[in-house]
């Protein structure tokens, strides 16, 4: 009986804890889930089955809903009361900032606008004074006379003349002194009988004659190189230098080349690719176009408006004439440097499947003066360095001398290929050249970075205006002054 009655009892408990238990469950839970759980055990049972969904549902809204740490509360709420942290401008340079496209991108615009407005006020001033035809006449007097094409004819001459004396060298016929003094002769001939030619005939006009002589200025480098290349070959003995260095054909695709410095084994492109030699000749025949028409519609006014400033030696009048001839200068130099290093040549090296296509390098961001005349014009810069600076350095020559060397020579070109067209001698080019020592100097020593790049654009902008005024200032007193 007692065991019976504590089984009761002990029946009695259950439903009471469960009771209990129920209760505080069934407050979380919906207010249905209730009303089920009051009808006895098979109420239970059933009840059981949605409260178990109910509790999946909202574990899986648990896991969907984003879970706030503490240290996110702390961030959203110091975000709310302090919004400043410690960091530079971007315009500083201690920020690190570098993306300045969209300020390129204004300035690109601003210099189109301008450009546009001073073109529109030449246009309303002189109206259209382009002539396609008076170009012919800068490089003829008479269409039945050409004396600059016959000259650069005859500049075969002394290539015949080089490859003559190679190959007797080559099979040991003439000795190295021989051989050293008919190169000697010869180089000097090619750099005196077309200055001599465009000084004597009358017939010759300025501008064919520059032509010309650039033609015999670059057949000099490059024979020069011809015989430099030719002679190391010959003393380590190479073995294809007999069989290379007699060919007609190979000497004439070294003079087509867009190179100065000689090989005997040029790399070679695998094939022609004619997209790009079509989009090349456009560019050419656009760019030759639109120079010509800044000449004729924008420099030549001008030019003859900075006359009377001149003449009168009104200085602020040129000092005016000289910024305004310096934009359109400026800006012809510059399509002159894209068709000449990056159309003609690459065209040129595409049609003759060169493959040395390295004309230019970022002389753009040239901080300093050296390395915008390393970098501009890199056929020239190998054939100095190759010809001319390691040579000298090889004697024990100082290196500020020997650079000093290579701005001599260079400035006696630029001399040379100015005055004997004009037939006048000013040395405006050879000082403006001899110029650039002290102002690298200057440069290199004070100025860096951002500085020294625009030193070196301005001497580039301001440079080029005065030395074009001073020579064509002389050439119309020469020519016309005099003779009025």
């Amino acid at each position: 009986m007692l065991q019976m009655l504590k089984m009761g009892d002990r029946n009695d408990r259950v439903p009471m804890m469960t009771r209990r238990t129920r209760r505080t469950t069934i407050c979380a839970t919906p207010a249905g889930a209730n009303s089920k759980q009051a009808n006895g055990s098979a109420g239970e049972k059933t009840s059981s089955q949605p409260s178990h969904s109910n509790r999946k549902v909202k574990e899986e809204k648990r896991v969907h809903e984003p879970v706030t740490t503490p240290r996110k509360e702390r961030s959203k709420t110091s975000e709310r009361f302090s919004c400043h942290v410690l960091q530079e401008s971007l315009l500083s340079s201690a920020s690190g900032y570098s993306n300045y496209r969209g300020i390129l991108n204004w300035c690109v615009v601003m210099l189109v606008l301008c450009n546009a407005r001073l073109f529109l006020e030449n246009l309303i001033k002189y109206g259209i004074l382009v002539d396609p035809i008076q170009v012919v006449s800068l490089f003829l007097k008479d269409p039945y006379n050409w004396p600059a094409s016959c000259l650069i004819i005859v500049s075969n001459v002394f290539i015949m003349a080089a490859l003559y004396t190679e190959r007797r060298l080559s099979v040991g016929t003439i000795s190295e002194t021989t051989g050293t003094f008919l190169y000697l002769v010869n180089l000097t001939t090619l750099l005196f009988f077309p200055s001599a030619t465009v000084l004597t005939l009358t017939s010759i006009t300025p501008v064919g004659g520059a032509f010309a002589l650039c033609v015999y200025t670059v057949l000099f480098m490059k024979l020069y190189s011809y015989k430099d290349v030719n002679m190391w070959c010959r003393e380590i003995r190479h073995t294809k230098a007999r069989t290379l260095t007699r060919s007609h054909s190979y000497i004439y695709y070294f003079v087509f080349a867009p190179t100065l410095c000689y090989e005997l084994n040029f790399p070679r492109s695998p094939r022609i690719r004619k997209s790009f030699l079509l989009r090349r000749l456009f560019e050419m025949l656009f760019f030759i176009q639109l120079q010509i028409g800044l000449v004729q519609q924008w420099m030549v006014p001008t030019i003859q408006n900075s006359m009377k400033p001149f003449q009168d030696m009104d200085f602020s009048r040129m000092i005016e004439r000289m910024l305004k001839l310096a934009v359109p200068n400026h800006l012809i130099w510059l399509i002159f440097f894209y068709w000449f290093f990056h159309s003609s040549m690459n065209f040129v090296a595409e049609l003759m499947r060169f493959g040395d296509r390295e004309f230019y390098q970022d002389w753009w961001n040239s901080e300093t003066v050296t390395y915008f005349w390393s970098n501009w014009n890199i056929p020239v810069h190998k054939w100095c360095l190759r010809h001319f600076y390691k040579p000298l350095m090889g004697r024990g020559v100082n290196k500020w001398v020997a650079q000093t060397a290579i701005f001599l020579v260079s400035a006696f070109f630029h001399e040379y290929l100015v005055s004997v067209p004009l037939k006048m001698f000013r040395l405006w080019a050879f000082m403006g050249m001899m110029s650039q020592i002290p102002l690298a100097w200057f440069v290199g020593r004070f100025l860096r970075g951002n500085y020294g790049n625009a030193a070196v654009w301005i001497s580039l902008i301001i440079g080029q205006p005065i030395a074009v005024l001073m020579y064509v200032h002389d050439f119309y007193v020469l020519h016309y002054v005099s003779q009025s």
